[in-house]
């Protein structure tokens, strides 16, 4: 099990490095190539764009080819996309590499939390789930480092060592053994999944704070940028914040694990609230940079619980995890592309407290609708 959580974790940890490597070199690319607000918002909302389309495909092939070959498929894709990245300087060439690198990671997460949610005890999962999500944030803290690195030693030299990481990872993946796939199921009870309200509360919730870091990564280093932070101190910024969101993450799973899903979801949307509603009045870069991070804490505070509540309610109607986690592609990538591009878009005709409200608001109709949700326990048949 530690091996296996082990591999999963650096699977997800590559890919969300690449992910986040592009926040501090957001001004940077804005400068060189005199792109807009929302051009910026786009560049950095490709990912998840690529993610959204590869959602059902990676959910299909991992359910039906099998966890391994589908991440050995994520990793590939990973390794080249990454790689053409890094030494593309036009940018529909950078947006197309985006892109594509997104749809490459829908097959990993969702092949990867599949093989680890099939092998794990119920009883640890949000736990496990936790510990994987620790490993992702922390590849998106060690991303603004890379691309901190990048603007200095060059976007080639950071981007191609971690095309190699991924193809190490797929050597590895090649040599670990996996459970065959289950008969396939057809794709009719992952749509029949949707009218169970666990299964829609859980979506929400990974939609929600993918909504929230999207327009976060957008805004929030064009203005440290405008108030005078370069590419590392804006690095040093998300690397902080991701690394605090990491020591939570299997803290909050835990906790999931023992007093249920719905405590740290209530905490998460109560603390997003008035993060959102201070962060676009700070003046100061270094008062900016310590509201960054405690929007890192708040809106990171729902990945574990959401995920295990996901992989419980799919467990209890005998869904395959692969459409399961597919689901969650399904609901993070729209999340995090329309919160890049609506907050990049919105700020630009309207001004950065605008679509920070919105989402102030947001977060408090959703407090009001965790305190009536019911969410049946999740049943534990073997698997």
């Amino acid at each position: 099990m530690r091996k296996l959580l082990l591999l999963v974790g650096a699977v997800v940890f590559t890919d969300t490095m690449f992910f986040a490597a592009l926040t501090p070199l957001l001004p940077e690319y804005a400068d060189r190539l005199d792109l807009s607000k929302a051009e910026a918002g786009v560049l950095a909302s490709a990912y998840a764009a690529g993610a959204l389309v590869g959602a059902l495909p990676g959910g299909l092939a991992a359910a039906r080819l099998g966890v391994k070959p589908t991440v050995l498929i994520g990793l590939a894709g990973m390794a080249a996309t990454t790689f053409t990245f890094g030494v593309a300087d036009v940018y529909s060439v950078l947006l197309g590499a985006r892109f594509l690198q997104g749809l490459a990671s829908a097959f990993s997460w969702t092949a990867g939390l599949s093989w680890l949610v099939a092998a794990a005890p119920p009883g640890r999962r949000g736990e496990l789930i936790g510990s994987a999500m620790a490993a992702a944030i922390g590849g998106a803290l060690l991303g603004p480092v890379v691309g901190g690195a990048a603007s200095v030693v060059g976007t080639g030299w950071a981007f191609g060592s971690v095309a190699l990481l991924a193809a190490m990872l797929a050597a590895w993946a090649l040599a670990t053994p996996a459970f065959p796939p289950h008969p396939p199921q057809p794709l009719r009870l992952l749509w029949a999944a949707l009218r169970d309200n666990g299964i829609l509360a859980a979506v929400w919730f990974v939609l929600l704070p993918a909504l929230l870091f999207g327009v976060l990564g957008v805004l929030a280093p064009l203005r440290l940028d405008e108030l005078g932070f370069g590419a590392i101190a804006i690095g040093a910024t998300f690397l902080t914040a991701a690394a605090i969101e990491a020591g939570l993450s299997p803290v909050l799973g835990r906790l999931s694990d023992r007093r249920g899903r719905l405590l740290p979801l209530r905490a998460g949307a109560l603390a997003s609230i008035g993060v959102t509603a201070l962060i676009p009045w700070m003046g100061r870069a270094w008062l900016l940079a310590l509201f960054v991070v405690l929007a890192g804490m708040a809106f990171g505070a729902f990945w574990a619980p959401a995920l295990s509540l996901l992989a419980d309610r799919a467990e209890a109607r005998g869904l395959d995890y692969a459409y399961g986690f597919a689901l969650m592609n399904l609901a993070w990538a729209p999340g995090a592309a329309a919160g890049a591009a609506f907050g990049g878009g919105v700020a630009d005709a309207t001004a950065d407290w605008v679509p920070y409200l919105a989402l102030a608001a947001t977060c408090a109709v959703t407090t009001l609708a965790i305190s009536r949700l019911r969410v049946a326990p999740a049943a534990r048949p073997a698997r």
